[in-house]
């Protein structure tokens, strides 16, 4: 009987250090984590809208590993265009045959587990990447009603302090929950602290990225890190 529950697999842009460190910390007991990198050194709409060009060859190598679910690891990257998340998700899955994911698609997916219609928004992005995001939420039924964008390109060096600071400035009354977006920007340490001291889900790019793979892997356990997310919502019953 091995302890081996579930392999999962990531694509990453190549300058993401965080994603890699945070999923590794939420992987459940017998669950690994598996990475493989995109080309991707800054946030301009053309390097965004290129990277599903080259999905196809990550997810075949991915693809070799057997794994359980596949995630594209990059949110700016499968919400800069209308339906970009989905058609990742079909050029991975028509390719491997893995069930697959985006961070865009986690994360509207969790908002709707956690029940957050309305969300603030932190993040490192400039200011024409939050107002994307702001309107590809609003075609999932998601209203952002409070947000704030850092502008800052490789956000990787920053202290979580930084995103848990964000996220308190923007927390208001009308928000349901607060998202930090970003796959590249530290944020797990602060979870449980903001859930507590604000009362409300607190759900970021890394956390419903892992949720939604996991979901998507099948997997039938428990986990330890990552906010009410993670500890409360992977029951089989909840399963998507």
């Amino acid at each position: 009987m091995t302890d081996w529950k579930k392999k999962l697999g990531f694509i990453v842009p190549s300058w993401n250090t965080v994603m890699e460190y945070e999923c590794q910390r939420m992987a459940p007991a017998g669950v690994s984590v598996h990475f493989t990198r995109i080309a991707h050194t800054d946030d301009e709409e053309e390097t965004l809208l290129h990277m599903i060009e080259v999905v196809p060859e990550l997810a075949d190598l991915l693809g070799h590993a057997s794994l359980d679910a596949i995630c594209f690891g990059c949110t700016g990257g499968s919400f800069v265009r209308p339906g970009m998340d989905e058609d990742i998700i079909a050029v991975i899955e028509e390719r491997t045959g893995i069930p697959a994911t985006t961070t865009s698609t986690a994360l509207t997916e969790a908002m709707r587990e956690m029940g957050v219609a309305k969300v603030a928004l932190a993040s490192p992005y400039p200011q024409w990447l939050n107002d994307r995001l702001t309107t590809f939420l609003k075609d999932k039924g998601i209203e952002v009603v409070a947000e704030r964008g850092q502008n800052v390109e490789c956000p990787a060096f920053l202290p979580p302090e930084n995103s848990e600071a964000l996220a308190r400035e923007v927390d208001c009354a009308e928000a349901d929950g607060i998202f930090i977006s970003c796959t590249n920007f530290r944020s797990l340490e602060s979870v449980d602290v903001l859930e507590a001291a604000l009362g409300k889900p607190v759900l970021t790019s890394n956390t419903t990225a892992m949720w939604h793979t996991l979901r998507k892997a099948g997997f039938e356990g428990e986990a330890s890190q990552g906010g009410a997310l993670l500890r409360e919502h992977l029951a089989p019953a909840r399963r998507a």
